[in-house]
């Protein structure tokens, strides 16, 4: 079995979707704005400079590709195991790393909360996106 880069591309453009809505005032931006002493005025979508962007892109990429690696590696058959996969990856990654931000940076725990929500959910949907598109290549 191959990679399926056109999954991948898929899945972490559809993560992006799914971030800037997480992170919008719809859901938890003005938390996360306060979190962080952000004033609301200066996040535009204009004030976000691009190489930070094209960074979060690459970014995500590479966890697209490391998912798409576990998904072949792990054999998943249907949208309940890359849930699974999906859900694994995310303890094992992301949680382990907020907590770690949290504990000893004193990063807030409701921020590492809002951060550990958006990488679940894009973690899931990476995975079940990228395991649709396995099954269909195989």
């Amino acid at each position: 079995m191959r990679i399926n880069y056109l999954a991948i591309v898929a899945a972490v453009l559809a993560g992006f979707v799914v971030s800037s809505i997480w992170y919008s005032p719809l859901l938890f931006g003005r938390q996360w704005m306060e979190l962080r002493a952000v004033v609301p005025a200066a996040t535009t979508e204009s004030s976000i400079p691009v190489w930070k962007v094209l960074v979060e892109f690459v970014r995500e990429l590479v966890v697209g590709y490391v998912i798409a690696r576990f998904v072949l590696l792990g054999g998943v058959a249907d949208w309940k195991g890359a849930l699974r996969l999906g859900f694994w990856a995310w303890l094992g990654f992301p949680v382990a790393m907020l907590v770690g931000a949290s504990l000893w940076d004193d990063k807030p725990w409701l921020l590492s909360l809002i951060h550990g929500g958006d990488w679940l959910v894009k973690m899931l949907l990476m995975a079940v996106v990228g395991g649709a598109w396995h099954r269909k290549a195989s």
